[in-house]
C-alpha cells in the first residue's frame, strides 16, 4: 500500500521524535495513529546521512509490529546501534538528514534477470552469510544488476560472484524510500 505524503511525513516525524527522545533520556510518546497503511506489519529500514554521508542505517525485512512503530525502532537502532559508527550525539541532531525505506515481503527469484535495478533490493544468503542492499544504493552508485548482485555479496562478507552459487538464495524486495529533504522538512 503506498503511503500518502501525510503518512510519509508522520513517519518522519516518528522517527525524528524517537532519537530526540533518547537523547533527552525521556521515553517516546507515540502520537495516536489511525491510517490503515500506517498500522499495516512491514519491514522498514532507517538511514541517516550527516552532510551527505552514511550515519547509520537499520532495518528489518519483516515486523510483527505496526509500520509506524517499527520506524521508531528502526530510527533508534541506526542512531545507536550500528556497528559501523559510534552512537549519535545530541549536538549531531540538526545535522542530521533521515530517509525510511518502507519495504514490500521478501520474494524469491528464479533467475537474476528478473532483478530491476531502481526497482529492487537485493537480500543474499548463503550459509551463515548473509547481505542486503537497498533499491536506492544501485542508483546512487550508477550499477548495472552485475555490480549490484557482486557487491551485496561483498556486503555478505563474501567474494563477488557468490550470487552464482546454487547454495546461494536470492531475494528481493522494493521499498517505498522518502526522506525529510525530499519531503521539504529540511
Amino acid at each position: 500500500m503506498a503511503l500518502s505524503r501525510e503518512e510519509r511525513i508522520t513517519l518522519l516525524k516518528i522517527a525524528r521524535a524517537s532519537i530526540e527522545a533518547a537523547l533527552n533520556g525521556k521515553a517516546l510518546e507515540l502520537p495516536s495513529i489511525s491510517s490503515p497503511a500506517l498500522m499495516e506489519k512491514r519491514g522498514a529500514f532507517v538511514t541517516l546521512h550527516e552532510h551527505g554521508q552514511l550515519r547509520g542505517c537499520i532495518g528489518n525485512f519483516v515486523s510483527q509490529k505496526p509500520l509506524y512503530e517499527t520506524v521508531a525502532d528502526m530510527a533508534l537502532a541506526a542512531a545507536f546501534n550500528d556497528p559501523r559508527f559510534r552512537p549519535l550525539e545530541a549536538r549531531e541532531l540538526s545535522e542530521i538528514d533521515i530517509e525510511i525505506s518502507a519495504l514490500t515481503p521478501l520474494e524469491p527469484i528464479s533467475s537474476v534477470e528478473e532483478i530491476e535495478v531502481g526497482k529492487h533490493g537485493i537480500y543474499i544468503i548463503n550459509g551463515p552469510y548473509r547481505g542486503v542492499l537497498l533499491p536506492q544504493v544501485a542508483t546512487e552508485h550508477g550499477w548495472d544488476r552485475y555490480t549490484f548482485l557482486d557487491q551485496t555479496c561483498l556486503k555478505a562478507g563474501m567474494m563477488p560472484g557468490c550470487w552464482k552459487s546454487p547454495e546461494t538464495q536470492i531475494l528481493v524486495f522494493s521499498a517505498e524510500v522518502f526522506g525529510e529533504k525530499s519531503e521539504g522538512l529540511l
